[in-house]
């Protein structure tokens, strides 16, 4: 009984073999190792004149696993199989049903790890496409033919099944044939599933935040810019929280040597966070070579400085200004306030021309915040939230 029917009753022809699947559960889906984890009940059928018997009640009769190695079954594999076992809890989970007239059933219930071929290039607004393939081992297509027992209708899955990451659009069952160059040819099925990615986890997770990255980089331009320390610690730490967003998304991903759809997006905002901090340095040398010129022309700069006006902003963050002509009401700085304290203790108390200018000052710092503005600031307000919206609407449109 352990020999291939063929030998004994059908004369060297194929013995058909007929399959159905039922899938009970796909376990898990990996990206780092390109696999599917699935549970199914795994059915075949086929006859063997053999095995018939008489029966009165034309009932069938019904084995466990034991009987298995003394009669012969079809040697199916999982092509692309990683890891697989049969069920043995509490005993093995297989299934021989006989009837009488020589037809059979043979049920397993079998955990299988396969192969499944990834592309990443649209991540994670991707779809994808896997299947579990089916073959004889040792039987060509001269021995043994496999086919679906109920044409398409031979894949059923159960109505529960859900991933925590992808949403299963269809199962179809599909057949083909594999040749081998020292073996033949040979019959093989196909359960083909198509996987749709949920993306709202990486919406909230990669998406958003550096969106929000983005736009508190654009706080920067609304900063005064003799602001030195706010605005460079501010760009500083944008694209450092960018690095850390786009390191946190590789690390879970596979080393692809092709560019993901979430790639382009973070490379794009880093590349954004990172021209806000050029656009300041920009600005910051323009300032300085545009106040020295001003220095020059006027000619008033102090010989009780060890360093001009514009060296010592770059210090201690403060506008110092030496221009003796200004005239306007008193408004409190306290950058101006420890200078004069400072000087207070040097010189005496009499109304120098040194401490009108002081006082003068006192009341132009506020102006000189809000009219001092360059025109650089005042372009990147409008030009890098347009372009960002512009490139938004366009990578949402391709890739969705």
């Amino acid at each position: 009984f352990a020999l291939h029917p063929s030998f004994c009753c059908h004369a060297g022809s194929p013995i058909p073999v007929g399959i159905d699947v039922q899938v009970e559960s796909i376990d898990s889906i990996s990206e780092v190792d390109m696999d599917f984890t699935m549970t199914l009940y795994l059915r075949h059928y086929w006859k063997d004149e053999r095995l018939s018997f008489r029966s009165n009640k034309n009932k069938s009769m019904t084995f466990d696993g034991r009987l298995i190695k003394k009669i012969w079954v079809p040697d199916v594999f999982f092509v692309h199989s990683k890891r697989s076992f049969i069920h043995d809890t509490t005993v093995e989970n297989i299934m021989l049903r006989v009837y009488p007239d020589g037809n059979v059933l043979f049920s397993l219930r079998i955990t299988v790890s396969a192969m499944c071929f990834m592309d990443f290039s649209r991540f994670p607004l991707d779809t994808q496409n896997c299947s579990l393939e089916l073959e004889s081992y040792a039987y060509n297509e001269d021995d043994l033919m496999l086919y679906w027992k109920h044409g398409n209708k031979s894949l059923s899955t159960d109505e529960h099944i859900s991933l925590s990451q992808f949403f299963i659009e269809e199962f179809s069952a599909s057949s083909g044939l594999a040749f081998y160059s020292s073996t033949g040819w040979y019959n093989r099925l196909f359960i083909n599933f198509a996987l749709r990615r949920h993306i709202f986890f990486f919406v909230l997770q990669s998406y958003f935040p550096a969106m929000l990255m983005v736009m508190l980089s654009w706080v920067s331009f609304w900063i005064d810019r003799r602001a030195v320390p706010a605005r460079v610690s501010l760009g500083i730490t944008t694209v450092l929280t960018m690095s850390t967003i786009m390191t946190g998304v590789s690390a879970s991903m596979p080393q692809v040597s092709y560019i993901k759809a979430v790639d382009v997006y973070l490379w794009i905002s880093f590349l954004f966070v990172f021209l806000s901090v050029i656009e300041y340095a920009a600005v910051n040398y323009l300032t300085t070579i545009e106040e020295r010129k001003q220095l020059k022309k006027r000619g008033k700069a102090s010989g009780m400085y060890s360093m001009d006006a514009v060296q010592a902003m770059a210090f201690d963050g403060c506008f110092h200004d030496t221009d003796v002509d200004m005239d306007l009401t008193p408004f409190p700085d306290p950058c101006e306030e420890n200078e004069t304290r400072t000087s207070q203790t040097n010189i005496s108390n009499a109304d120098t021309p040194r401490l009108k200018r002081k006082r003068s000052l006192k009341g132009n710092v506020g102006r000189i915040i809000l009219q001092n503005n360059h025109v650089i600031d005042t372009y990147s307000r409008i030009i890098f939230p347009s372009v960002y919206i512009v490139f938004n609407f366009f990578y949402w449109g391709l890739y969705i």
